[in-house]
């Protein structure tokens, strides 16, 4: 991808977030969360700012992403809302779930409107499951996006330029991911960020990378954290 060149990518982005179970505004019975700490690395430096809504509306069963897609797009043609939606997976303990995750909510009275959307569509919800108080979950998340690249190994998000992505040599687990991304920060000066594990399908080859939120970013800002990363990965 030439510098400042667009190009669509299929994402697969993981996080370990804090949810907690909706019952107020969603269809009646169904399991829906909010996250409760989606960028616990950003926002909570930053109290003056309202954290994003990012909501999980769990499925009663494994859709093909097609199904999802088609579905979404269909509605999006239908409705004059704006959202953003992409199809995961969240495990609770033992438990695993399939969900359809929605952000950029300009209210969460669109919540109940959106799950009847897609049940007209096909895609139906878990009903009559409850799980209570703060939860911690591992959710991933599969989606397409249109990145723009920066400079060597560093792209942003065409639609949202929060949100910037830095290519890594290999694959880390979550554990290997969290020691080298505190290792990162604590040796970064500038603006703080949220980090996720992340990777994006793309001419054929799969990137290793690491999705980062801030609202500083740049060329030579992602630059600057991913030489820390190239260093902290042994």
């Amino acid at each position: 991808m030439e510098q400042n060149k667009k190009s669509e990518v299929f994402t697969n982005l993981t996080k370990h977030v804090t949810i907690v179970a909706v019952e107020d505004k969603v269809l009646p019975g169904s399991l829906v969360f909010e996250a409760q700490n989606q960028f616990p690395g950003y926002y909570h430096e930053t109290p003056t700012n309202p954290e994003p809504v990012y909501i999980y509306l769990v499925l009663d069963r494994q859709y093909p992403l097609e199904e999802v897609l088609r579905a979404t797009q269909n509605i999006e043609k239908e409705y004059k809302w704006e959202f953003d939606s992409g199809k995961g997976y969240m495990r609770i303990g033992s438990q695993f779930l399939n969900v359809i995750r929605v952000r950029h909510l300009p209210e969460l009275d669109l919540v109940e409107k959106i799950q009847e959307a897609y049940q007209k569509q096909g895609i139906h919800f878990l009903m009559n499951k409850k799980l209570q108080g703060k939860l911690e979950a591992e959710v991933k998340i599969v989606k397409f996006l249109m990145l723009k690249k920066l400079g060597e190994g560093v792209y942003i998000e065409s639609k949202d330029d929060n949100f910037g992505y830095i290519e890594i040599p290999k694959y880390l687990p979550h554990d290997a991911f969290i020691k080298v991304t505190m290792d990162v920060k604590y040796n970064w000066s500038g603006h703080e960020f949220d980090a996720a594990s992340c990777s994006f399908y793309k001419d054929g080859k799969l990137y290793e990378s690491v999705r980062i939120l801030s609202n500083k970013i740049d060329a030579d800002y992602l630059l600057k954290i991913r030489k820390l990363y190239l260093e902290k990965i042994r």
